[in-house]
């Protein structure tokens, strides 16, 4: 009696092939150009067949896009197709803005971006004086700041930081990508104020809101 033989067994083609990265790099583009807010690779990948990588699409994605009048930007741990920067000029007609933010709203804005995460008794003591709570709530409503861990200090008071609407609005990768403060100062968009308690001054943020002039640090 023959031994039986076994047929070779025929390798089956997987059902969740990934996609050719030529291909995975196109859905990339359709999603980042179709959607208005910055997306993480974590959400592209789950919009996109199983088996894709995003991220080593992105890096394709970005380098094509290098050099032309729209970029794909990382912002924060997103990423979106932004003008490019030095062509923003062109789009000045198309931009309406509808309110300034007060002084007081920029110093505290300011001092939160390049001190998070802060206190709100940490910004009075840079500022020199009271920071009132309409101020915050203007920077929370902006979504331009939210709110950070606790300290962990008697109290445990919370902290402010910068979002990536924030990043997004200035075109920013991420808060280490400010100006320095000689270069502001430099620029006149800060000024060189005393160290509190130097000098007299006002008490409360509305008696500093008083003064004359305001400060274009953050204003389109």
């Amino acid at each position: 009696m023959s031994p039986v033989t076994e047929a070779p067994e025929e390798k089956e083609e997987s059902l969740f092939e990934a996609p050719p990265m030529a291909e995975q790099e196109r859905m990339v583009e359709a999603i980042l150009f179709a959607t208005a807010e910055p997306i993480t690779v974590r959400e592209l990948e789950a919009r996109m067949p199983h088996g894709c990588d995003p991220a080593e699409a992105l890096v394709y994605l970005r380098k094509r896009y290098e050099g032309r009048g729209v970029q794909v930007m990382k912002i924060g741990d997103a990423w979106a197709i932004r003008t490019a920067a030095d062509l923003g000029f062109l789009m000045q007609k198309e931009t309406v803005e509808t309110r300034k933010l007060s002084r007081a709203a920029i110093e505290t804005l300011a001092i939160i971006a390049y001190h998070q995460p802060v206190t709100r008794a940490e910004i009075e003591e840079i500022r020199g004086v009271s920071v009132s709570r309409g101020t915050v709530d203007q920077l929370l409503e902006l979504e331009w700041i939210r709110f950070g861990r606790r300290k962990m200090t008697p109290g445990r008071p919370v902290t402010f930081v910068v979002t990536q609407t924030f990043l997004d609005h200035f075109g920013l990768e991420n808060a280490r990508d400010l100006p320095g403060l000689k270069e502001l100062r430099a620029a006149g968009l800060l000024e060189n104020r005393p160290p509190p308690g130097t000098m007299p001054g006002p008490e409360t943020e509305e008696e500093a809101e008083d003064t004359e002039g305001q400060s274009e640090l953050f204003e389109d």
